[in-house]
């Protein structure tokens, strides 16, 4: 958005209200879309994936190639250190909520596993999704954002 198409804030100011890890993650698992966050020769790098919250754990299809198939398949046992970011905020209002976990992602090795994920999950982009990053959330943050005279049990 550029100044010249912006929309007027909504009036009176937003509060934000921390989540706890149980409703950051019952939040997050509402919600299909999300923020894939990673290393990529030693810079941030993001991107948008679809998921599903199986257990505890956030699960996305990739392909042979991505460069998140390829960082978790080298990181070997450890996995890979990632973040994900999932929301739901209105564009009008500004209210919503935005989850962010931080974790170790692993390539999804077992055949079955793989299979279930993938009668599960149904990429939102054509191409062929061979593959599986399950991950294992570590740290669990969440914000709900709400209108300056709500109270705290919104």
């Amino acid at each position: 958005m550029t100044i010249d198409t912006a929309q007027d804030p909504p009036a009176g100011p937003r509060r934000s209200i921390e989540l706890d890890s149980e409703e950051a993650l019952r939040l997050l698992g509402s919600v299909s879309f999300g923020r894939i966050v990673f290393t990529r020769h030693a810079l941030p790098t993001v991107r948008p994936v679809n998921h599903v919250l199986d257990n505890g754990d956030i699960v996305i299809r990739t392909h042979e190639g991505a460069a998140l198939t390829a960082r978790a398949g080298q990181a070997g046992g450890q996995g890979v250190v990632v973040a994900y970011e999932a929301d739901a905020i209105d564009p009008g209002t500004h209210v919503g909520w935005s989850v962010v976990v931080t974790g170790y992602a692993h390539l999804v090795t077992d055949s079955q596993e793989l299979a279930r994920y993938q009668a599960l999950l149904n990429p939102w982009v054509h191409r062929t999704m061979d593959y599986a990053v399950r991950i294992r959330p570590d740290l669990i943050a969440g914000v709900r954002l709400i209108a300056g005279d709500e109270s705290d049990g919104a």
